[in-house]
């Protein structure tokens, strides 16, 4: 991650991808927001989810992880070689799901959030 210039990493578990966005966002010294674009989700899941009234909130990006991946903050520049290294060293995709702004310090996910079934 430092070769890369990562500002800031955590793992995503019991907060979902949101809530740990959103304690990343909370503890930067600029004030900045998350916006998530792109969520990763099993496949067949959302459905899945739908038909338990969306208990496990994976649209909202609040479901749980057991073990979940890490959730990095670095230059745009830099995203896609990274992500390509960490495919090469360990053979599984990475995605860029969001973008850091100009804000208040906060996470969100935006209106036409695009799920990717995984």
């Amino acid at each position: 991650m430092h070769k890369y210039g990562a500002t800031s990493a955590t793992d995503v578990t019991g907060f979902g991808i949101l809530g740990h966005a959103a304690n990343l966002a909370a503890s930067q010294k600029a004030a900045v927001d998350l916006e998530l674009h792109t969520l990763p989700i099993i496949k067949g899941m959302l459905e899945i989810n739908a038909a338990f009234n969306n208990n496990w909130r994976l649209p909202q990006g609040y479901s749980s992880e057991t073990s979940g991946g890490l959730l990095v903050t670095l230059p745009h520049q830099n995203a896609q070689a990274y992500m390509r290294e960490l495919e090469a060293l360990d053979g599984q995709p990475s995605w860029l799901v969001g973008r850091v702004v100009q804000g208040s310090n906060q996470a969100r996910i935006v209106p036409d959030v695009r799920f990717v079934p995984v």
